[in-house]
């Protein structure tokens, strides 16, 4: 018996970095695979990796270069396999590199102020489509267009502009009709987006635009060609982002269900279905919660659920016979997994840990809803300490960490994860919360957030937080929260608001909504009008609920983690906040990391920012560490 939050584990901050990886764009050129990493230990380089029809697994690309395009900043999209070539985005000049079989990696298009991602190859023009974003004028916003890249000399000739956004171009398999998504401000990606598609001429350059489907308030989501040149594409058009096809100028519901078919589009390359050869669709959707697999007769509409023993899938890509995805569950961590859709059998080709789950360690997610503001009710997981060698006192409920995912339009999933087993496995319990807003439970519960940032998500993690202790479940004196980027904003605003949460950790967490509407990167820049309000008309709005204008609301210890290169929530940010709670008495943290974004990717930050946070946590909750930790500095804890 020993007190919550100072067992002894297993899992060691060390285990959170060494030889782990994310896996991140998957490619599929006939019967090989190709896939990037993102590698804490190699300063978070994103390497590309083949996986041959043989089994064979190497790295394809050379230090230094890196697989990571900077298009709306947040990137995805870097890798392009096809016909026997590799084409990437190289992460310090932002442009298109090419990579042989047994060759050095060469340069398809000049260095200068162009980014590229979501390409894809145009082999009878011999040329690749892409996203291009310009970046050449310094007193403007980047434009964004559809390009054509010649691999021959590099020359980029420019398809499609006029809108703020696009995404997903796609050719079909007679190379006669190109496909894309386009978006204007306010809008993100998934409050509304259109469809187009056009003729591609002898030229090489596109007739007459055709508008499919979307608008202001429908979500288009991943449009695709079938092998018979019917185009499929999901949208929300119905609350619930599912699947459609257009025929003939008809558009069908192929698999309708109240469940998601698509997810947000931070980031480029995510697809959520594909074609097998028999002209079958393989797809993938949430429902409450947990991840499916589908295969679906387009014709018949006929399905079958697969039967996986996974719970949680990301980024689908079909072959014609098999399809890879990264599949994880609540035992299980994240794995890049070969899938059979005749016989549903799984084969790993690749793990996010080299470390097995210990089923003696690992915590095991139960999905909860919950009682909160408005009659509403929202979605949450709870994690129960778990560690075999311990129990608490018999007297006492166990401290609840409170997680905040870094949306606001995003979602958490149930699995297994060692950032979360980090603090079970030492006597933490952990409530990780889908507030409203979050996707994965249909366009309704996603728009809770329009204009209530900073009201519905404090309501719903800080209800969540009662909720469990009301249950028994935790010890309502010692309840925590933590977040990261938007998840580090409700942090702040949860401490400054309220008086629920005895002490927080924030990761690069916005403190000022006012100072985020007026200095972010595009692709955000309209972002807070649907959050928030518009800005300046509701400047007052923005000061009602920016943390860093309620200092005087703090009184409860913080520890802030910041990356001083971030470019999306300066460090002055938390700087002010560390000035404020010093001059007032209140006990508070300040870790910086030098040449970290916003974000952290290498090994040593991870590693000293679990270690930071644990460390806060043990003096100002009281408890003694088993572990030896450099000790951070915390002003005004006596």
């Amino acid at each position: 018996m020993a007190p919550f939050g100072s067992w002894n584990s297993p899992i060691k901050t060390r285990m959170l970095v060494e030889g782990n990886i994310r896996i991140g764009d998957i490619s599929l050129d006939r019967e090989e695979l190709y896939w990037v990493e993102m590698r804490p230990e190699e300063d978070g380089r994103y390497v590309i990796v083949r996986h041959s029809d043989t089994g064979t697994v190497r790295d394809v690309l050379p230090h230094p270069f890196s697989a990571r395009t900077l298009v709306h900043e947040y990137g995805g999209g870097a890798l392009l396999a096809s016909a026997g070539n590799v084409y990437f985005s190289n992460f310090d000049d932002q442009q298109i590199w090419c990579v042989a079989p047994g060759e050095k990696p060469k340069t398809v298009t000049a260095e200068g102020t162009l980014r590229f991602a979501d390409a894809v190859h145009d082999p009878s023009r011999d040329r690749i489509i892409s996203v291009c974003e310009d970046h050449s004028r310094e007193d403007a916003e980047p434009t964004n267009r559809i390009v054509a890249v010649d691999l021959n000399n590099g020359d980029v000739a420019t398809l499609v502009e006029g809108a703020d956004f696009y995404s997903t171009p796609r050719i079909r398999s007679d190379a006669q009709q190109l496909a894309w998504l386009s978006w204007n401000h306010p809008n993100m990606p998934w409050d509304g987006t259109e469809l187009f598609v056009a003729p591609i001429g002898e030229d090489g350059l596109l007739g007459t635009q055709r508008k499919v489907s979307g608008g202001h308030d429908e979500s288009i989501f991943h449009p695709s060609w079938a092998p018979d040149g019917t185009l499929y594409f999901v949208s929300d058009r119905t609350n619930w982002w599912n699947l459609y096809c257009e025929h003939e100028g008809q558009i069908t519901a192929v698999f309708p269900r109240e469940a998601e078919f698509g997810v947000p589009q931070w980031v480029f390359g995510m697809t959520t279905y594909g074609f097998l050869s028999d002209g079958s669709l393989l797809a993938s959707y949430t429902r409450n919660g947990k991840w499916w697999v589908v295969r679906i007769e387009p014709r018949s509409r006929k399905h079958q659920i697969l039967e996986l023993p996974y719970s949680n899938v990301s980024s689908i890509h079909v072959g014609e016979r098999r399809a890879f995805a990264v599949l994880s569950s609540p035992t299980e961590f994240d794995s890049l997994i070969e899938i059979d859709p005749t016989n549903r059998s799984c084969h790993v080709i690749r793990r996010s840990s080299p470390i097995q789950p210990d089923p003696n360690y690992t915590s095991v997610p139960e999905a909860f809803e919950f009682p909160t503001d408005d009659d509403r009710t929202a979605h949450a997981f709870y994690y129960p300490p778990a560690n075999i060698d311990y129990c608490g006192p018999s007297d006492e409920a166990p401290p609840l960490l409170v997680i905040v995912h870094g949306g606001p339009t995003g979602a958490t999933i149930a699995q297994c994860r060692l950032s979360v087993q980090y603090w079970t496995s030492r006597g933490f319990a952990v409530c990780d919360v889908n507030y409203g807003g979050s996707t994965g439970y249909g366009r309704e519960y996603r728009n809770r957030l329009r204009h209530s940032w900073g009201i519905v998500d404090v309501a719903d993690v800080t209800n969540a937080a009662v909720y469990l202790a009301k249950q028994g479940k935790v010890d309502q004196r010692r309840l925590i929260i933590r977040g990261g980027s938007a998840g580090g904003y409700t942090t702040l605003a949860c401490l400054a608001f309220r008086d629920v949460f005895c002490c927080g950790a924030s990761y690069y967490g916005v403190s000022d909504l006012a100072l985020l509407a007026r200095d972010t990167h595009k692709f955000e820049s309209g972002y807070l009008d649907r959050l928030v309000g518009q800005y300046p008309q509701q400047a007052e709005r923005y000061r009602e609920r920016s943390p860093i204008d309620h200092l005087d609301g703090f009184d409860r210890p913080v520890i802030l983690l910041q990356g001083l290169e971030d470019k999306i929530v300066p460090p002055n940010q938390a700087e002010l906040i560390l000035e404020s709670l010093t001059r007032k008495g209140i006990p508070v943290a300040y870790v910086a990391f030098p040449e970290e974004q916003h974000g952290f990717r290498k090994a040593d930050t991870i590693i000293r920012a679990h270690e930071a946070e644990l460390y806060f946590y043990s003096r100002v909750l009281g408890f003694s560490l088993p572990d030896q930790i450099e000790p951070i500095e915390i002003r005004n804890l006596k």
